[in-house]
């Protein structure tokens, strides 16, 4: 496929410097591929050896000598949610705004769990009918939320947007009601704040205990009123500053902004509203949760936020939603079980002859920087899953081994670092991705419905067309009975139906 070419100047540079530099890392071009090297030692993390590389016709087509591909697992699923609703309006979601890993994370894989904290590694994949190419998946899972008993007590600083935009239903309202659901299912030693803005911003409660207190919270709720423009950074500011002021020595400590982000006054850039903040994020380890909401929504800032806040973003369009964002995946982001998470995937340059990470864009990370335990990685709570998917060109007739995946995390409470693996053989590949198992197929499906929405930018091998894949999706759907990928299915057909 000519799209995976690779950079044939990354070969004189990293001769001469010896670093690991790819295209799968925090450094290299979004949407570009890295091929595998001749590589005796493929541990990740290593850095690769100057000497004793192999000889044959295979080197020759070794442009770039990297094989190592590493993000941070901060996962968020607005993109996916945000289409949704633009096709249910009867338009296309703007390409710039479709993030492809987004949606293969909107759906709950069944990855076997681990028993403690940490995660648990899945690597399998399936081939394709592009000649050597398969897709390989990379699946982590955290423990159950069972044991949510044992949670820390939540301080949750709820900062509002109020501003004129707002007005719009399924934005304040939806707002109002799901704080409104959420405050009756938190525990009595749970505490909330609440921070209004528009053109200023106000801290209406201060951080305030749910045991005795409930009425008073749920009449602040009720209160909240539209009014004018809308200032995000001075409620961003507003919100960290009354997060720190009600701080809770023990509890998980956050910021959840609700909003449809459009910014018009005051400080309107993600990077300088955070860099007033960072003290606290970093000091008091706080991070920030964001909650979309509107038909006209500004992704782009929202995703910036969170990315940089250390947290990450939802999407919510009606009640139903709004209902499972703040009565199950909020609750379940209050307990962590990992901080700093990181992934690295190591592919055999004996058998893989190049690959491609699907998304992650902003989630990518040095290759060096794995081990590095001050470089930020994703914050994990219980019950998560997260899934990579990998475009992978196997050499002709490849045996044997053909990737190892590690993730590195830090112990929330003591931040000791831990590390976990899986590897992926060539015999272990299935003959085809629409007979692998269900959790791949569906990853597939949401990685070539996002292809298909983002015009073909995330070059992904064998790509069906859209009505194909709507057949596929609704197969898919038929076979699981799933609610999730019907939906899928259906937003499927309208898109195809739309284009």
């Amino acid at each position: 496929m000519e799209r995976f070419r690779t950079r044939t100047a990354l070969l004189a540079l990293t001769a001469a410097s010896g670093l690991l530099l790819t295209a799968c890392s925090g450094g290299g071009d979004a949407g570009e591929s890295s091929k595998a090297a001749d590589r005796h030692d493929y541990s990740a993390g290593q850095p690769a050896p100057a000497e004793g590389r192999d000889t044959d016709e295979r080197d020759d087509r070794r442009e770039d000598p990297d094989h190592l591909s590493t993000f941070a697992l901060d996962v968020d699923t607005a993109s996916y949610d945000y289409a949704r609703r633009a096709l249910a309006d009867g338009r296309l979601p703007d390409p710039s705004t479709v993030r492809p890993e987004e949606f293969v994370n909107s759906f709950r894989q069944d990855y076997d769990r681990p028993d403690g904290d940490g995660f648990s590694v899945t690597v399998d994949g399936a081939r394709t009918d592009d000649e050597d190419w398969s897709l390989v998946r990379v699946g982590l899972a955290t423990r159950t939320t069972e044991r949510s008993g044992e949670r820390p007590p939540a301080a949750l600083t709820f900062v509002i947007d109020v501003s004129g935009s707002m007005a719009e239903p399924g934005r304040l309202d939806l707002a109002q009601e799901s704080l409104s659901v959420m405050t009756d299912r938190l525990r009595d030693d749970d505490s909330v704040a609440l921070v209004t803005f528009s053109d200023e911003a106000e801290t209406v409660l201060p951080m305030t205990r749910l045991g005795g207190n409930r009425d008073e919270i749920q009449d602040a709720v009720s209160d909240l009123d539209t009014q004018d423009s809308t200032n995000l950074g001075a409620g961003v500011e507003t919100g960290y500053e009354t997060a720190v002021e009600g701080l809770r020595e023990g509890a998980t400590n956050r910021v959840v902004l609700i909003s449809d982000a459009l910014a018009n006054t005051g400080d309107t850039d993600a990077d300088s509203i955070l860099e007033r903040v960072s003290g606290e994020r970093r000091e008091h380890g706080i991070t920030l949760f964001g909650v979309g909401v509107g038909s006209d929504y500004g992704d782009a800032l929202m995703e910036r936020l969170a990315d940089k806040g250390d947290g990450h973003t939802v999407y919510v369009s009606d009640s139903d939603e709004a209902r499972k964002v703040f009565s199950e995946q909020l609750p379940r982001n209050v307990d962590l079980t990992a901080r700093d998470a990181k992934a690295q995937v190591a592919f055999d340059p004996e058998t893989v002859e190049e690959f491609h990470l699907v998304g992650y864009d902003n989630r990518r990370v040095a290759d060096e920087d794995f081990r590095d335990d001050r470089v930020d990685g994703g914050e994990v709570g219980p019950g998560h899953t997260v899934t990579a998917l990998y475009a992978v060109r196997t050499e002709p007739g490849a045996e044997g081994h053909l990737a190892t995946a590690t993730v590195r995390w830090l112990d929330p409470e003591t931040r000791d670092p831990h590390e976990e693996t899986g590897d992926l053989e060539a015999d272990a590949l299935d003959d085809s991705v629409w007979s692998a198992s269900r959790g791949l197929r569906t990853a597939a499906t949401a990685a070539y419905f996002a292809d298909a929405l983002g015009h073909g930018d995330h070059d992904l091998p064998d790509a069906p067309r859209l009505d194909e894949l709507a057949d596929h999706a609704d197969d898919l759907a038929d076979s699981t009975e799933s609610e999730e990928i019907r939906g899928l299915a259906e937003a499927i057909g309208t898109a195809n139906h739309l284009m």
